[in-house]
């Protein structure tokens, strides 16, 4: 068995990655902006195929589309692994990504206006998408007050640096996943505050939905949350419109019927929102994160044993 690390040790390496991403965001805010976002996106794409995580995005983009010639399977993944290094290297100056700079565009601004105007809380939901942090920046600039669900790095002092960095453009109200995540959001919509989360990735403990045609676990903490609260589910999408430009739609709102059977109004809300998730993808997909395993395990594990 492996001896854990003292805490000492292990403070001192927090402590120096700590340091390595005060000096990723010293350098990320002194550089050329789209110097600096094609830079990562091209390091990215260099040496992203290079990874086991390749594999990964490979068997999910075959799972959900296994039709695909394999000459757009390159083109998708090679997409994937640009977007996604553009991605880290624009993380540190998310808050000169804002409607006031001109590099984002927000269509259908009036449904996030209207939800401001409201006073009434909504679920406001989207998907690992482009530059998906952009999505709080549009709800900041919409007026409306949300708590924002994230996931908190294992190293606190670089969480403590992600959150104060997601201060800068205006999120003040953070939901970390898990049980005290979930009390945060209830307390939210409690108290009249919208809540937002991005909803596409695998949940094990979650509900049975269709996505590209195949059965997924996911996470039914939208529907489930709108349904109790009787309001709507906002859904949103972020695209790379050329470059460190981007565009955010608010699209209609998902209704969540409710029926009387809680099972059945959670079920069908998981599937419109697993729907909508597919859609954004087939628009775009080389701007979704193919890195996740969204499928079942056993579907990759057949992919592995027959070699592909």
């Amino acid at each position: 068995m492996a001896k854990s690390r003292s805490p000492l040790i292990q403070t001192l390496i927090w402590r120096l990655e700590a340091l390595g991403f005060d000096l990723f965001t010293l350098l990320a805010r002194a550089a050329p902006m789209e110097a600096w976002s094609a830079g990562f996106g091209a390091l990215f794409k260099l040496l992203g195929p290079l990874t086991s995580a390749h594999r990964t995005a490979r068997r999910s983009l075959m799972l959900a589309l296994p039709d695909l010639p394999q000459a757009e399977v390159k083109t998708i993944l090679a997409a994937q692994w640009e977007n996604f290094g553009r991605y880290i290297g624009e993380f540190a100056i998310t808050d000169r990504l804002t409607p006031a700079s001109g590099r984002v565009d927000i269509s259908d601004a009036w449904r996030l206006r209207e939800v401001a105007k409201a006073g009434r809380p909504v679920v406001l939901i989207s998907g690992h998408l482009s530059n998906f942090e952009i999505m709080a920046v549009a709800i900041v600039e919409a007026g409306i007050p949300c708590q924002v669900t994230y996931r908190a790095a294992n190293n606190p002092y670089v969480d403590e640096r992600i959150r104060s960095g997601r201060f800068r453009y205006g999120v003040r109200l953070f939901a970390p996943k898990g049980a005290e995540g979930a009390r945060d959001l209830l307390t939210a919509l409690k108290e009249g505050r919208s809540i937002a989360m991005l909803n596409d990735q695998r949940y094990d403990m979650g509900v049975d939905a269709p996505f590209f045609g195949r059965a997924v676990m996911t996470n039914p903490a939208a529907a489930r949350l709108a349904l109790r609260f009787g309001t709507i589910i906002q859904p949103m999408s972020i695209q790379r419109v050329g470059g460190v430009r981007f565009r955010v739609i608010a699209h209609e709102p998902i209704e969540v019927a409710d029926t009387g059977d809680k099972t059945l109004d959670i079920e069908a809300g998981v599937a419109a929102v697993n729907a909508f998730i597919e859609a954004r993808v087939r628009e775009r997909p080389g701007e979704w994160w193919w890195l996740h395993k969204r499928w079942p395990r056993e579907d990759y594990a057949e992919l592995s044993a027959r070699g592909l």
